[in-house]
């Protein structure tokens, strides 16, 4: 293999996922030379800009297609993971949901000790990147570059569901991201147009043109390059060619709350009795990167639907060509077009429980689908206590790493979700559904008792796609970066991603990462 490169950048970006695209498009506008390295590759499949086509890139060449270690909770099933590998990384396969969680995420992170993060300090940033279609308020702004939207036309069955919320008590709410989350409604969504507005459509492609702006697909990055405790660049990988560039201001990981860890690993930070063990020599023994993984995990029912009106049969010849020539039609459903949040537990004053509805059948990530027409209401645990980590497979960095999250592991993660999926039985068992309720796929109306609704967790329930939390911020012996995103006993070397939260949000996590890397490019910009 070959060894080329020297080029010297102000900012070296590895990723170009949510966070990613932010800083390229902030740190250049304020003319700085910007070079953002991205593994995988442009985001040129069709599927990616059509709606409702979001789970045919699972397992495809723009998936990182991840595996869990087998969860013993689970039945000892290892569990998948997509994560985006493209322009926009996961913001280019996601169900393209608008969620920010609650004040209260915020305000905890905080009272953790990180100044600056509470919700009055982050809702401006939130405000900054939006360009949302119902027009400003106190919560949302209009002249941000991501566009969010309501649903063009969500099904009967999505309104059905928030009928149906309702019919057992929970509220209605028409906007989940203005304070008060508590209730049923149909979610926004990150589209424009009837099409996906990814991160690399609001922040990065409008900004290609910049000459101070470089972005290169196709390039994994092997290694952080430091001078004692300054990061002075990367080296990383294309075209079976090893490349190195500099960074005169700061190398900044933007690779995603598992690619981060380990490519800090790969380069010598990290816990040093797991890097000696995999002949890594320690630049800094950081015993928190990779730990302190968080994520949410879903359990569904599914129910057979009695009448098609379902998304079944939404790549139609007709549909296909009424979204091609006008962005009509069901392809630009986000198939989770409608949800909601609530409380479970006696003891909680604010949501613990969210829901996902879907108006098509959804078995095991949409893989395992039976034909014909169906539905699925899930419900997750929101902040659930259990954390498991992320740690080096080998020293080898096409490798991937050991993804462990230890689901159901700690205080109650399980009686909540227990709680939820009785919840979820209850509302699609009221009367609004009767017109529409089929036959329950799994686990079954005759299974009622508790240990039964507790094996069709084990043996059914799927990762969310939320991991977060594996390079926490935090002034603690775990914390990973401060306040300011810089890792700790480092200089030129920041995180700005979804694993610098040190608990989840009480909800999907696109919309918080991107707020993360806007509140960081001033960070980065005032430094």
């Amino acid at each position: 293999m070959s060894t080329t490169g020297g080029d010297s950048y102000d900012y070296v970006i590895v990723g170009a996922g949510s966070a990613g695209c932010v800083l390229a498009n902030r740190l250049s506008a304020d003319d700085n030379d910007v070079l953002v390295l991205e593994a995988g590759t442009p985001d040129e499949k069709r599927e990616i800009g059509i709606p409702a086509a979001f789970s045919d890139l699972f397992n495809s060449e723009v998936d990182w297609a991840f595996d869990t270690e087998p969860q013993p909770e689970l039945n000892s099933r290892e569990c998948y993971w997509p994560r985006g590998k493209t322009l926009g990384g996961s913001s280019s396969i996601n169900a393209m949901i608008y969620a920010r969680g609650q004040p209260a995420d915020y305000d905890h992170w905080a009272d953790l000790g990180n100044d600056g993060w509470a919700y009055d300090d982050v809702l401006p940033y939130f405000k900054r990147a939006e360009h949302n279609e119902r027009g400003p308020s106190e919560y949302h702004g209009t002249d941000g570059p991501r566009n969010v939207a309501d649903l063009q036309q969500p099904n009967e069955l999505s309104e059905a569901f928030i009928e149906a919320g309702q019919t057992v008590g929970l509220p209605h709410n028409e906007d989940f991201n203005a304070g008060e989350q508590s209730g049923v409604g149909f979610y926004q969504v990150t589209q424009k147009d009837g099409q996906r507005h990814s991160a690399a459509d609001a922040y990065l492609k409008p900004v290609l043109g910049r000459s101070n702006l470089t972005a290169t697909t196709g390039a994994q990055v092997s290694q952080v390059r430091f001078d004692g405790r300054t990061a002075v660049g990367v080296d990383y990988v294309k075209d079976g060619s090893t490349e190195t560039v500099d960074a005169a201001e700061e190398v900044i990981l933007c690779a995603g709350t598992i690619n981060s860890p380990q490519l800090l690993m790969l380069s010598g930070v990290g816990p040093a009795e797991h890097l000696a063990a995999h002949d890594v020599s320690v630049v800094h023994d950081l015993p928190g990167v990779g730990k302190n993984l968080q994520d949410h995990l879903q359990v569904k029912l599914n129910y057979a639907c009695e009448k098609s009106v379902t998304l079944e049969g939404a790549d139609s010849l007709w549909n296909v060509l009424n979204y091609l020539l006008l962005k009509r039609g069901p392809l630009t459903s986000n198939v989770a077009e409608a949800g909601g949040f609530t409380s479970v537990s006696e003891e909680s004053d604010r949501p613990d429980i969210q829901f996902h509805f879907g108006p098509s059948y959804s078995v095991n990530h949409g893989f395992d689908n039976p034909d014909g027409h169906g539905f699925w209401l899930g419900a997750l645990c929101l902040r659930p206590e259990s954390r498991g980590e992320i740690r080096l497979q080998s020293a080898d960095p096409t490798a991937d790493p050991v993804i462990d999250p230890q689901y159901l592991t700690e205080g109650d993660d399980l009686e909540t979700l227990l709680d939820g999926l009785k919840l979820v039985r209850e509302i699609l068992g009221s009367g609004p559904f009767d017109e529409y309720r089929g036959e329950e796929v799994a686990p079954g109306t005759d299974v009622q008792s508790d240990e039964g609704l507790i094996e069709h967790i084990r043996e059914t329930a799927e990762s969310l796609y939320h991991p977060v939390g594996t390079c926490k911020m935090g002034d603690d012996e775990m914390a990973v970066v401060d306040d300011r995103l810089a890792v700790h006993g480092f200089d030129g070397l920041r995180v700005v991603d979804a694993s610098i939260m040190p608990t989840i949000t009480s909800g999907n996590t696109d919309a918080p990462t991107t707020m993360i890397a806007e509140k960081a490019a001033d960070y980065i910009l005032d430094a």
